[in-house]
């Protein structure tokens, strides 16, 4: 009894280690779209809201491009060297992008060198996340006892999108009680940018409660006679499953939990403050729904909640938004926001554990981190860029059946895949 007791207090120190490392990285990615409706025109002074903000899109779909190579570079040194090492190294990175971004001088002082630090600030931080998705993925799935699974992986997307929660509370403050709306133009959004990198620095007094996966030390132990590239390529069918996996969802995800604000801004015609607040509320029950959709599918299996996300993200994409575009109060704003939000988890909470359930432990992290990292970087950083352009030239509503597309594609793999919760690769490893 003690010895189990023992057990599950490492286990659950370990989680809480890794999500509060997840947590605090993710909320250094995502103060750069909570804030870039105030800091746009420091870096891109010339055009409209909608041409600045594109412009600032642009490098957020940039630094997605270097999602891959984080992917492939700290995914194969996680596979190799440990969860925990390469944890702190994504961490280091984001820190570093974070801080640079809060020091970089406005376009009128420096010039074209403005956007440019902009962006090399950016490509770090995808290097970061490209890796650190991965590493996150296969750390928690690894600790986690099997009956729970779903319910701890999924931990992942909650700390994740409470990175997006904190960076929209933080600017939820700042309007309201801090600072004008001049102000936070002017040099106010370089506040979260320096917190970001500070409290990102605190993830490595968290040393002693992430400790190495047992999943991971088992695996390192046998002997490797090949390239973990060659080792990845024996794996075909589970390469096209996180890419089928992540299509639809990692575009319905990124509308939500980046381009939404500006949504509702410049097509909604409501103000920043009602925005960045509705998204907020939004994002909070988002994010306490993570672990209860989870939790179900430890009962009843991943792929029902699948395949139910594609159903219902088909037939009501294209309503859900229109409506949104069209609703009148503040209210009605939020709740068809929720509805959405809803929809999605019946993906996102359980999309880190089918991933990493479909990849043997030496190589989870690079199986789980490349695929996906690619696939985001063409459907989720880009969603943002599209959807302005395409307002841009006049036919916004074409976004909306691009979701549904996407989500179509899913949906085929769905119907077709069979239930990682009972056939996986990670049956028989040890937890903790």
């Amino acid at each position: 009894m003690e010895h189990t007791n023992a057990t599950e207090k490492r286990t659950l120190r370990a989680i809480t280690g890794g999500s509060l490392a997840n947590l605090l990285v993710w909320y250094d990615w995502y103060i750069y779209s909570a804030f870039s409706i105030y800091f746009s025109s420091s870096f891109f002074p010339n055009g409209s809201q909608t041409v600045q903000l594109l412009q600032t899109a642009g490098v957020f779909a940039l630094g997605f491009l270097m999602r891959p190579v984080g992917g492939w570079g700290l995914g194969t040194f996680a596979d190799r060297y440990g969860r925990r090492k390469s944890m702190f190294v994504s961490v280091a990175l984001m820190s570093f992008g974070s801080l640079l971004i809060a020091v970089t001088p406005r376009y009128e002082s420096i010039g074209i060198m403005a956007p440019i630090l902009l962006l090399i600030a950016r490509l770090l931080q995808g290097v970061s996340i490209g890796g650190g998705t991965g590493i996150a993925t296969a750390y928690l799935s690894e600790m986690a006892p099997p009956h729970r699974r779903g319910y701890y992986a999924s931990f992942q997307y909650m700390t994740l999108v409470g990175g997006q929660i904190i960076a929209l509370g933080q600017l939820i403050i700042l309007q309201k009680f801090v600072l004008s709306d001049e102000a936070l133009h002017e040099w106010g959004w370089r506040i979260p940018f320096v917190i970001g990198a500070v409290l990102t620095l605190f993830t490595f007094k968290l040393g002693d409660r992430i400790q190495e996966t047992k999943a991971y030390q088992s695996a390192s132990q046998k002997p490797e006679s090949e390239h973990k590239w060659k080792q990845l390529i024996r794996h075909p069918k589970a390469i096209l499953m996180v890419v089928g996996l992540t299509v639809g969802g990692t575009l319905a995800f990124y509308t939500a939990i980046v381009y939404m604000q500006k949504y509702l801004v410049n097509t909604g015609g409501i103000s920043k403050q009602d925005a960045t607040l509705i998204t907020f509320v939004g994002l909070l029950v988002f994010a306490l729904a993570q672990p209860l959709f989870a939790a179900i599918s430890d009962k009843i299996g991943r792929r029902p909640l699948l395949i139910a996300f594609g159903l219902l993200g088909v037939f009501t994409t294209v309503p859900l938004m229109t409506a949104i575009s069209r609703a009148t109060g503040n209210a009605e704003i939020l709740g068809l926001l929720v509805i959405y939000l809803l929809i999605l988890s019946l993906y996102s909470s359980i999309s880190v554990v089918v991933k990493a359930e479909i990849f043997p432990a030496e190589i989870r992290v690079i199986g789980v981190g490349l695929p996906h990292a690619v696939t985001v970087a063409l459907f989720g950083g880009t969603a943002e860029y599209i959807a302005l352009w395409l307002k841009n030239i006049g036919h916004e509503s074409w976004f909306y059946w691009y979701i549904t597309l996407a989500i179509g594609i899913s949906l085929l793999m769905f119907l077709f895949m069979k239930d990682t919760r009972t056939n996986n690769k990670m049956s028989g490893e040890p937890h903790g």
